[in-house]
C-alpha cells in the first residue's frame, strides 16, 4: 500500500481537504508540518518537523510512495532532496518557477501569455529607473514569499518611492523585488485546472473572484464572462501546464481588462478559488489532484450547479443561515480564531443563477455580511 500512501508537505486546510477527498478512494496519508497544531493533523497522521530538516524528510519519504504539497514555498533544496528519494508531484521545477514572481512572469511572457509590464528591481537605483519606465501607479512586490496581499507596496506617485523601498527593499535578507504596472481591471478570474501524469488536461469552469485587502472573499462559478474569454483563459493554462510538464491541480489567476486577459500569478497546488468544486462539480479539485499525482484516471470536471464560495477570515460566523438553505454547505477547518486567518468557507449551490442570487442575499443579510455577498449578487443579476 505504500504506493497508495500520499505524503503532503504542509498541514493546513488544503492538506486537510485532500485527506478528506482521499478517504473514499481508500488512500492513506502522512503529513509533514512544522507546527504540531496544524489542522490536517486532526484527520491524518502527522510528522512534526521543519521542511529543511533532513532527518524529518527522510522519515517522511520512507513512509510514502508519492509526495505533494499544500504549501508552495517549500525550500528548493528540500523539494530536490525528496525528488531524489521518492516521487514528487508537481515537480520541483514547477515549484521553483511559481516561488519567484520574476521567473513566473518571465515564463508567462516567453509562452505568449499576456502580462502586465514588470521590471526586475535588484536595488534602489533600479527601482527609480523602473518607476520611471512603468509610471505610476505601480506595485512593488517581493519576488518570493508573498501571498494574500503580503509583501506588496502600492506606489501611487513618485513621492512614495522611498517609503516603498524602506518597506520592502530596505529590509535585511530580502530576496529581490519586482515592480509591476498597475492594472485597472474590471474583474479577476481564475482557471483551476488539472494535468495527469499521462498529459491528460482538464479544467473546471472559469471562476470569478473578489478580494478584500488582498485575500479572497468570494468565488463564483461559472464566471459568466463569455465563451471567448473562457477559451482564452483555458488555452493559457494548458500552455503553462505543458511547458512545465505539470502534474496535479494548479490555478492561473488573471485580470480581465476591456476583454483582454492578463496573467497575474500561478499557484502550483489546489487553490482557494476552487473550493466550490467540492459540491459544485462532478469531481472536486482535491480528488482530481490526488488522482493526477497517483497516476489514476482524472475525473469529470463539469459543473453540476451554479456555485458560490464564501471565505471565512478571522473567525467562523453562524452556520445556520447557510445550512438552512438547500445545497448550502459548511466547511470548518478546525482552526482557532485569529485576525487574517482562513478558518473556513461555505459553498452555496442552486439550480439557477437567479436562485443562487436570492440565497446569497438571504445569507448576507442574516450574517450581517451583505458587503461580502453583494458583489456576487450584482454579477449574477447583471
Amino acid at each position: 500500500m505504500q504506493e497508495m500512501t500520499l505524503g503532503i508537505l504542509g498541514g493546513g486546510q488544503l492538506a486537510r481537504m485532500m485527506v478528506l477527498a482521499g478517504a473514499p478512494l481508500g488512500l492513506r496519508f502522512w503529513v509533514l508540518d512544522g507546527q504540531a497544531e496544524s489542522c490536517a493533523g486532526q484527520v491524518a497522521p502527522m510528522l512534526v518537523g521543519e521542511y529543511d530538516d533532513q532527518a524529518a524528510l527522510r522519515q517522511f519519504a520512507e513512509k510514502v510512495g508519492v509526495v505533494t504539497f499544500d504549501f508552495e514555498n517549500v525550500p528548493a533544496a528540500s523539494a530536490e532532496w525528496l525528488a531524489a528519494h521518492t516521487q514528487v508531484f508537481p515537480s520541483p521545477r514547477a515549484l521553483a518557477v511559481a516561488q519567484d514572481r520574476l521567473h513566473e512572469k518571465s515564463l508567462f511572457r516567453e509562452l505568449g501569455i499576456p502580462v502586465p509590464g514588470f521590471v526586475d528591481v535588484p536595488n534602489r537605483e533600479a527601482l527609480v529607473a523602473a518607476v520611471a519606465e512603468l509610471g505610476t501607479p505601480c506595485i512593488l512586490k517581493t519576488r518570493r514569499l508573498g501571498y494574500d496581499g503580503k509583501g506588496q507596496f502600492r506606489i501611487k506617485t513618485p513621492d512614495d518611492l522611498e517609503a516603498a523601498w524602506q518597506a520592502l527593499g530596505g529590509q535585511a535578507g530580502h530576496t529581490g523585488l519586482i515592480l509591476e504596472a498597475f492594472v485597472p481591471f474590471q474583474s479577476e478570474v481564475s482557471v483551476v485546472a488539472v494535468r495527469g501524469r499521462d498529459g491528460e488536461f482538464r479544467s473546471w469552469p472559469l471562476t470569478r473572484n473578489w478580494h478584500v485587502d488582498g485575500v479572497l472573499s468570494a468565488s463564483l462559478a461559472p464566471a459568466g464572462m463569455g465563451d471567448a474569454i473562457e477559451r482564452q483563459a483555458v488555452a493559457h493554462a494548458r500552455k503553462l501546464a505543458e511547458a512545465l510538464d505539470y502534474v496535479g491541480v494548479f490555478a492561473l489567476e488573471l485580470f480581465c481588462r476591456d476583454g483582454e486577459l492578463l496573467a497575474n500569478e500561478m499557484a502550483p497546488r489546489v487553490h482557494n478559488s476552487g473550493h466550490w468544486t467540492i459540491e459544485g462539480s462532478v469531481t472536486s479539485q482535491f480528488e482530481n489532484h490526488l488522482r493526477a499525482v497517483l497516476g489514476l484516471p482524472l475525473g469529470d470536471t463539469a459543473l453540476q450547479k451554479p456555485s458560490c464560495m464564501l471565505n471565512w477570515i478571522g473567525e467562523m460566523p453562524d452556520a445556520l443561515p447557510v445550512l438552512r438553505e438547500a445545497h448550502g454547505h459548511w466547511h470548518d477547518y478546525g482552526k482557532s480564531a485569529r485576525a487574517g486567518r482562513k478558518v473556513g468557507h461555505a459553498t452555496i449551490c442552486a439550480d439557477t443563477e437567479d436562485a443562487l442570487a436570492e440565497k446569497l442575499e438571504r445569507i448576507g443579510a442574516a450574517l450581517g455580511r451583505s458587503s461580502q455577498t453583494a458583489p456576487v449578487v450584482a454579477a449574477l443579476k447583471g
